[in-house]
């Protein structure tokens, strides 16, 4: 048994930041888990207290039945893997993946067999004799992930091991590693804080805020079913589209549109619409759909053109959101649209479509994707109570 188990675990350190707070989470036998938020959040000192690497101040940390909070990280039977590769440069590819078989003095013939298989695994057999310098990032990062697995650990760790790898070759390793995930069945926990490497390689994601533990859910529930705003803003690409909306008699109003409000929201006040860019559709001539959905006409400000599809961004006649939940995802940055104090949307379009910008479009938004958080504790009041989605920590904000 490979099961994980994080029992109200806590991190203080000596100047008093609480890096990581009262995480309670269970990992199962051979699932991929990914911790995910933005830099400063939490994940790797998490990962490192799990390894062994760094002490737990509260909680409990459990490897199958064992409790091993207080082991030291050789005993844990743990294989890590780091995001600057960590090699041994003098020593040849062989020599770094047997390096620590050969530290406990594994017979040479059963080590020599163990590195040609692994090798081969990880598409390094004809590399066996090179050095680091003579290889490229994504050879040195098999290299580093060969040599966990030479081990053969109850779990595998990794920090953000694609980090340093330009983006095609980004791409090509997370594919690399969702083939190794399905081969090897070994309990992983992996960090990063690219959510399109959550979203692509893990069996559920825990989305981190400031120590906390926000949401952990399969990736197609975190997308459509966010706990609260913050998740909703980091998890999706481009990013979900906000806008401050008042309730009055069953309805939303915002910047002139009028949007049947969510039964579960309260007759009147203020709240937080969300609407994915993947929900707003582009209305084109000859279009003989009727009451699907809340249609809008705007001017098109900027059009990113990706080859699949296209982007096109516009502006709301409504203040931009400003909330904490929003402006912690990209660490206090302002990304908006050429510093505009209006609210900037962002559609998802097909690719065959010709616009322009300054092209004056109608959209429609999908009605029944719709999200409602609240503007104080930023928490959902759309997301249907379901138990048994994955959900094992949900807080507000």
């Amino acid at each position: 048994m490979s099961v994980i188990v994080l029992d109200s675990v806590a991190k203080v350190f000596p100047n008093g930041v609480r890096a990581v707070d009262s995480v309670s989470l269970t990992i199962a036998d051979g699932e991929f888990m990914v911790l995910v938020g933005p830099s400063g959040c939490g994940k790797s000192t998490l990962l490192r207290m799990i390894a062994g690497l760094e002490d737990v101040t509260e909680g409990d940390i459990m490897l199958g039945e064992r409790v091993v909070t207080d082991e030291p990280a050789r005993r844990r039977n743990i294989s890590m893997v780091f995001q600057n590769y960590a090699l041994y440069p003098h020593m040849t590819v062989r020599e770094n993946l047997g390096f620590g078989m050969k530290l406990r003095h594994v017979p040479r013939k059963e080590l020599r067999a163990k590195v040609d298989e692994v090798a081969n695994i990880v598409g390094l057999g004809s590399l066996l004799d090179r050095k680091p310098s003579q290889l490229s990032g994504g050879q040195r990062q098999r290299v580093a992930i060969g040599r966990a697995m030479v081990r053969q650990p109850d779990a595998y760790l990794m920090d953000e091991p694609l980090s340093n790898l330009d983006a095609k070759l980004r791409v090509a390793m997370r594919a690399e590693l969702a083939k190794l995930r399905e081969r090897l069945g070994v309990t992983t926990v992996y960090v990063t804080h690219d959510q399109v490497e959550a979203m692509t390689l893990g069996d559920r994601v825990a989305v981190m805020r400031d120590g906390v533990l926000q949401q952990v859910d399969t990736p197609q529930h975190l997308f459509r079913q966010p706990v609260n705003l913050f998740v909703a803003a980091f998890i999706g690409s481009p990013t979900i589209n906000l806008v401050d909306a008042d309730l009055a008699d069953g309805t939303a109003h915002f910047a002139g549109i009028t949007l049947p409000a969510h039964e579960a929201l309260p007759r009147q006040g203020r709240v937080v619409l969300g609407i994915r860019p993947t929900d707003i559709s582009l209305v084109t001539e000859g279009d003989m759909r009727v009451g699907q959905g809340t249609r809008l006409n705007v001017v098109v400000d900027v059009v990113e053109n990706l080859g699949s599809q296209q982007n096109i961004f516009f502006h709301l006649d409504a203040p931009r959101v400003v909330v904490d939940a929003v402006r912690s995802v990209t660490d206090g940055e302002e990304t908006q649209l050429l510093m505009d104090d209006r609210a900037t949307w962002v559609a998802v379009i097909d690719d065959r479509v010709t616009v322009r910008p300054g092209d004056a479009v109608e959209l429609e938004i999908r009605l029944e994707r719709v999200h409602a958080f609240d503007p104080d504790s930023g928490a959902s009041l759309t997301v249907p109570d379901e138990p048994g989605t994955g959900v094992t920590n949900v807080l507000s904000g």
